[in-house]
């Protein structure tokens, strides 16, 4: 035992206190040795009860290391970044306050890295409804969908090897010295971007479907749309300082969006257009209701009739409107 590595679990979070208890629960219930392992939470002025579900947390499990760190800039990446530099540990595992692993999860990153593995290892999400509502269960099976996220190996319980990115990662301490930090001049698609540079400098970013983890997805429509307009907006800015990291599934809704914005500025001086655009709808939401329903059957559930095509097209919409409006604000934008 005195030979495994310590290692510091980092968590960014901000107003999460419904999910926490989750996320600590999974971590005090790890295999691995509790005395090798340390949490550092780097929370961004709360303004729930985050603080005081952790301080609750701490009084009745003793023996798990657990500090928490005001993270003033209040984004994910300076959260990161902060809890990076006040970590311990000579490996870092990245977790969500939305997420719960499974017991073996740090055992199994620290095997991954031990193993050579990867440069950065992560694992697959089991994606579970934030609430017990109709909706968020229909976004909850939307976000695993292939129709709602592409080729994005860690929703869609990939095999192991080689890939552009993973969610949470894990990686030894000394990385951060060879590549750098998370870039806080991007608000999302942070771990994206690490990844790249990860990649760039010769490493492997690895996915190991062993390595488990739930992720509890938003409740509403409402949070869905704000939560995939940031993941869009923020990755156009990645992209310009990486082209190449552009990947089909991430083109098709700023194109899907910006035709049907062309079909309706269309329609203003040719009719045939308005029909363009009924067309392209209807087979839109054809397959999206087919997926729909087709869930709906297998799961016994009628409402994800209705339910899976408004997450998919809430998703897609949202990512494509976000993506196209950093093109156009960075217009007006010198720093853009």
């Amino acid at each position: 035992m005195q030979n495994l590595p310590f290692v510091s679990i980092i968590v960014p979070c901000y107003n999460e206190e419904k999910t926490i208890q989750h996320l600590l629960n999974g971590i005090f219930s790890q295999t691995y040795p509790r005395e090798k392992m340390e949490v550092v939470i780097s929370d961004g002025l709360s303004t729930d009860g985050t603080i005081q579900a952790i301080e609750a947390f701490q009084q009745n499990h003793q023996g798990l290391q657990i500090r928490v760190v005001m993270n003033q800039a209040r984004t994910i990446p300076s959260g990161l970044n902060q809890a990076i530099t006040e970590s311990r540990g000579e490996i870092i595992i990245r977790l969500d306050a939305h997420s719960m692993p499974i017991p073996e999860y740090v055992q199994r990153c620290v095997f991954a890295l031990q193993s050579n593995k990867g440069t950065n290892v992560g694992g697959v999400w089991e994606i579970r409804s934030g609430s017990a509502t109709w909706i968020a269960e229909s976004i909850s099976l939307a976000a695993a969908h292939p129709l709602g996220v592409g080729d994005a190996m860690y929703r869609l319980n990939a095999s192991a090897g080689a890939v552009d990115t993973v969610p949470f990662g894990s990686f030894y301490k000394s990385l951060i010295e060879k590549i750098g930090g998370f870039d806080e001049t991007l608000l999302a698609n942070e771990d994206y971007e690490f990844n790249t540079r990860v990649r760039e400098s010769g490493g492997i970013v690895y996915l190991d479907p062993e390595i488990r983890s739930v992720y509890f997805s938003r409740s509403t429509l409402k949070q869905l749309a704000i939560q995939y307009f940031r993941y869009g907006f923020w990755k156009l800015k990645m992209l310009k300082r990486y082209p190449h990291t552009l990947r089909w599934r991430q083109a098709l809704p700023p194109v899907f969006v910006l035709s049907l914005l062309a079909w309706v500025v269309l329609s203003l001086w040719l009719p045939i257009a308005f029909y363009l655009l009924v067309v392209q709808l209807f087979l839109y939401f054809f397959i999206l209701g087919f997926a729909g329903l087709r869930l709906a059957f297998v799961k016994k559930k009628g409402y994800f009739i209705l339910g899976i095509p408004l997450a998919i097209a809430t998703m897609h919409i949202a990512w494509g409107a976000g993506f196209l409006w950093s093109g156009i604000s960075s217009l007006f934008n010198k720093n853009g």
